[in-house]
């Protein structure tokens, strides 16, 4: 099953995280948390990985029209974005594909904000590319 969207860019890390924010914003997403994953594993294992953040988005309405359909759908909520180093020194962006939303719950009435959320996810990957 693939349940992502995922691209790869030849930017630096840092600054793809910079990058991702402001196209993730220019769609309507905010942040609500990050995650730093490469420090956590540090921190609490003492375990080397490449870089990578997990970053919670969240478009507002799109949240409302869906947790207005569905109350538990806040466990799959916000749409989380990861940007890991990749092994070739470019940069990976992941977005989880909100489709999810429908396949896990089988509730049709999630279609239309999933569809949404995937659009507006998809065109800031593209700006991304761009």
């Amino acid at each position: 099953m693939d349940y992502g969207i995922t691209i790869t860019l030849d930017t630096p890390f840092e600054q793809t995280v910079d990058r991702v924010r402001a196209a993730l914003a220019e769609q309507g997403f905010g942040v609500l948390t990050e995650i730093d994953v490469r420090a956590t594993m540090q921190a609490k294992l003492g375990a080397e990985m490449e870089d990578y953040l997990i970053l919670g988005a969240c478009n507002p309405p799109l949240a409302h029209r869906a947790l207005s359909a569905e109350r538990q759908i806040g466990l799959l909520l916000p749409c989380n974005v990861v940007v890991r180093a990749a092994t070739d020194g470019g940069t990976l962006v992941e977005a989880m594909d909100p489709q999810l939303m429908v396949t896990v719950t089988e509730r049709a009435e999630l279609r239309e904000v999933a569809d949404e959320a995937a659009t507006r996810l998809r065109a800031a990957l593209a700006a991304l590319k761009a």
